[in-house]
């Protein structure tokens, strides 16, 4: 049998050099007064999280990787950071108001009760607020690892190493960690993981993703209204609607 995942064989997985250790406890007020925008925010933050810890801080001076800028957004700094979650929290939501607290771009582990995920969010520069910056876009993975961890997860987790992704500068190395979670959500359609550093590779999949999501989506939306069609006409033309959505999600399978 395989042995079962703890928060201990991810960071082991991320290979952070001892440098970018930091290992301190983040304590929920912080959280509270820096990204909790409402008083159910407050509430969730309060009631949802066990645990919330500083793991690392990857830094040109802790890893021998560039910081990198441009018009649109500075990556001074990489953080990592581990939350537990309580039964009953509204993780999702918890995960967002953590990306939005942390003004550096964060990788964060997050154990829950079905298991971990693993989230990141490429940040920019606010346009309209100088020196605030705002989430630009964020993928998070599947919870895994309970009750014990597949060949998929493991094979993913091969390839979280800092050590492995590129090290051309901190965006590029963040770029490889959001490459490995598509791979991930990829290789949960495909049965096949099949992680890439090439960038038409990278490009053609995350396209594939997003037409392959659309689609699904769609043809969800036009189940639930052939379902309660009660003319039979218009129903079959649902259904061929349905048949052409789910044709064209197959085909965009063989991107990924």
């Amino acid at each position: 049998m395989t042995e079962p995942w703890r928060l201990q064989t991810i960071i082991d997985a991320l290979g952070l050099p001892a440098d970018a250790r930091v290992n301190t406890r983040v304590p929920k007020k912080m959280l509270v007064e820096q990204g909790a925008p409402t008083a159910a925010d407050k509430r969730a933050i309060q009631d949802g999280i066990d645990e919330i810890s500083w793991i690392g801080a990857l830094k040109p001076n802790t890893v021998g990787i560039r910081a990198f800028s441009d018009e649109t957004r500075e990556y001074l700094e990489i953080a990592v950071l581990m939350v537990s979650f309580r039964a009953g929290a509204k993780s999702a939501r918890l995960v967002e108001l953590i990306h939005r607290a942390i003004p550096y771009p964060l990788l964060l582990i997050a154990e829950t009760a079905e298991g971990f995920t693993l989230s990141i969010a490429h940040k920019r520069y606010a346009q309209n607020e100088a020196g605030k910056v705002v989430i630009e876009t964020s993928i998070s993975t599947r919870p895994m690892g309970k009750p014990e961890p597949g060949d998929i997860e493991l094979a993913f987790l091969a390839g979280i190493a800092v050590a492995r992704q590129s090290p051309t500068h901190l965006f590029a190395l963040y770029e490889g960690w959001r490459a490995r979670i598509e791979a991930l959500s990829a290789a949960g359609l495909t049965g096949a993981f099949a992680a890439s550093d090439e960038p038409q590779a990278i490009a053609l999949r995350r396209a594939a993703l997003a037409s392959h999501e659309r689609l699904t989506r769609e043809a969800a939306v036009l189940r639930a209204r052939a379902g309660k069609e009660k003319q039979m006409n218009k129903r079959v033309e649902l259904n061929v609607e349905i048949r052409r959505l789910e044709a064209a999600a197959q085909e965009a399978l063989k991107e990924m």
